[in-house]
C-alpha cells in the first residue's frame, strides 16, 4: 500500500493487530455470555452494562481489522482462527458467578491493555502514527473506561438480602437494638 510507511513496520503492526483483534473479539465474546448468563441482585444493571460494553468492543473489532487490512494484511476473523490466536483464557460452557464473571472481564482487559500499550509504543518508535492513534486513542482508552465501570461491581462482602438481615435480627434477639442504645449513650456521654 502506497501509504508511506516502511513494509517491515507494516508487518509488524500487522501482527500486532491481529493478536489484539483475536483478544479484541474474544473480550466481546466473554460480554455477551456473560451479558445472556448474568444471573442474582446486580442481574438487571450487569445484563444492560455488559451488552453496552460488548457494543463498544464489537466498535474497536471493527476499527482494529480495518487497521489491518489498510496496513496490507488479512484481519483473523473466524472463530477457529480467534480460538488459536487469543491470550485471553476461555470460560467454562456454563454460567459462573457474578464474581467470576467480574473477574474473568478484568484479567481480559487488563491482557488487552497491556499488549495496547506495549503495540503502541512499538508503533510509535517505528513512525506508524495511524496504529498508534488506533491503539492510544480507541483501544486503550474504551477499555480502560470500562475497566472502571466494571471495576465498581467488585464487592468484598456478599449482598444482604432482606430475608437474611431479617432472620439474623431475629435470632439475635433485639441485641442490635440495645448496641444502638449503648453507641447512643457512649456518644453523648452517659456509658
Amino acid at each position: 500500500m502506497p501509504i508511506a510507511l516502511d513494509e517491515k513496520v507494516c508487518r509488524q503492526s500487522v501482527d500486532n493487530l491481529n493478536q489484539l483483534l483475536a483478544d479484541t473479539i474474544t473480550l466481546r465474546d466473554l460480554y455477551k455470555k456473560h451479558h445472556w448468563q448474568v444471573a442474582g441482585p446486580t442481574f438487571y444493571s450487569l445484563h444492560l452494562l455488559f451488552d453496552k460494553h460488548a457494543d463498544e468492543q464489537t466498535a474497536l473489532i471493527d476499527i482494529i481489522a480495518e487497521r489491518v487490512q489498510l496496513l496490507g494484511g488479512v484481519s483473523v476473523a473466524m472463530a477457529a482462527d480467534i480460538a488459536e490466536t487469543t491470550l485471553v483464557p476461555r470460560p467454562p460452557k456454563g454460567r459462573e458467578p457474578v464474581p467470576v464473571q467480574i473477574s474473568r472481564l478484568l484479567h481480559a482487559h487488563e491482557i488487552v491493555l497491556k499488549e495496547a500499550r506495549t503495540m503502541a509504543k512499538q508503533a510509535a518508535d517505528g513512525g506508524d502514527d495511524g496504529t498508534n492513534d488506533v491503539l492510544v486513542s480507541n483501544v486503550i482508552r474504551t477499555n480502560e473506561l470500562q475497566v472502571w465501570f466494571v471495576a465498581e461491581h467488585v464487592v468484598d462482602t456478599p449482598v444482604v438480602r432482606v430475608d437474611d438481615a431479617t432472620a439474623d435480627a431475629s435470632a439475635e434477639g433485639g441485641r442490635a437494638g440495645d448496641a444502638k442504645t449503648d453507641r447512643g449513650k457512649a456518644a453523648a456521654g452517659r456509658g
